[in-house]
């Protein structure tokens, strides 16, 4: 029988869908903003569990709005002439 889909996963694969998105995380390294509550978890024996949404949340861009063309400086894209 399939193991149902849970939104706590271990450290690993918290882990791993960091590896997708090309940002390489150890696994000591979720364990301490675990510790320190960057990520919330729980731990009900010897295994850490962090929120699998929480992660994939840390993978989106925040607070980043697209400037209009027509706000750009136009003298920063021109090359300069000698």
């Amino acid at each position: 029988m399939p193991r149902p889909v849970s939104d706590w996963i271990t450290l690993n694969e918290a882990a791993e869908i960091f590896a997708a998105a090309n940002i390489q995380i150890s696994t000591s390294t979720l364990r301490r903003w675990a510790s320190t509550g960057r990520l919330q978890s729980i731990r009900p024996g010897r295994r850490i569990f962090v929120r699998r949404a929480q992660v994939r949340s840390m993978l989106r861009p925040r607070g980043r709005r697209a400037v209009p063309a027509s706000q750009l400086m136009v003298g920063l894209f021109q090359e300069l002439e000698d």
